[in-house]
């Protein structure tokens, strides 16, 4: 693989693939360039039957600087001001966060830096993130007067309503620990052990059924957006069918029988 390619991807014989943001001159900014090579990894990851799990990781000082923003102020001298060109990225964004979502294989975010504005996003976006001791969270879209609008909705979705309107008002640096207090970030760890605990939370993860992680996936995050009644009904539903797969049969009958089961991913 070219050391220019703006994203890596090393796939695992466990079936994990890191895919690793590679622009480090830019801070790993969300460039349409950045955006175009993620939407079409994640596209391909969730119909790929090798990979069973993503890592999410950066090269370099900064996870991700958030949008371009030379990219975006040059669209200003456009005749309408930038506004068709400001709606074609902030919908690029938006889309390439919800295939990271809707990908039916966990992406657990690997940070060792700084996440901010969009690149904060990013990483709430992420079903599951790693940080080391070093990385450090911000929106501070409020600083220059854009409000940080977009990764609002991840951050709402994963933090509480105050600590999200704390760091979208404030804009405010917030260290790992405070991250993980927040329910931005799962673990913490040091520098040196960062990549060797996300590797072995993502091996943990492959190891089970995949069709088990991908329909638990998929109904963690539809019950989210339902009333507590429609969410316990939909839930029942999926793990009536859940049950009927041939994978619940044999974890099942292992647990039981006292011994490994047999994935067939079915």
């Amino acid at each position: 693989m070219s050391d220019t390619a703006i994203l890596h991807k090393e796939l695992s014989a466990a079936g994990v693939l890191r895919v690793t943001l590679n622009d480090e001159a830019r801070r790993n900014a969300l460039s349409e360039a950045m955006l175009d090579a993620l939407t079409d990894c994640f596209k391909a990851v969730a119909s790929d039957a090798d990979v069973r799990v993503v890592i999410l990781a950066a090269k370099g000082p900064a996870f991700s600087a958030g949008h371009n923003l030379k990219e975006m102020t040059a669209a200003r001298d456009n005749d309408d001001r930038g506004r068709a060109y400001f709606t074609r990225i902030l919908g690029q964004c938006s889309n390439m966060m919800q295939l990271i979502v809707t990908c039916p294989k966990p992406v657990i975010a690997e940070v060792d830096g700084v996440a901010t504005a969009a690149g904060c996003q990013l990483v709430a976006s992420c079903d599951l993130a790693i940080a080391s001791d070093k990385a450090r969270f911000s929106t501070p879209g409020v600083h220059i007067g854009l409000f940080c609008s977009t990764p609002m909705v991840a951050l709402s979705r994963n933090l509480s309503r105050k600590h999200a309107m704390e760091m979208l008002l404030a804009g405010d640096m917030v260290p790992a620990e405070r991250a993980a207090e927040m329910g931005l970030v799962n673990k913490v760890v040091s520098q040196e052990a960062l990549s060797d605990e996300a590797e072995a939370l993502a091996l943990k993860i492959a190891s089970k059924s995949s069709l088990t992680v991908a329909v638990g996936k998929r109904a963690f995050y539809e019950q989210a957006e339902m009333s507590l009644s429609a969410a316990y009904d939909h839930a029942s539903q999926v793990m009536v069918e859940n049950m009927l797969a041939r994978d619940a049969e044999e974890g099942i009958n292992a647990f039981i029988e006292k011994r490994p089961a047999a994935w067939q991913d079915k």
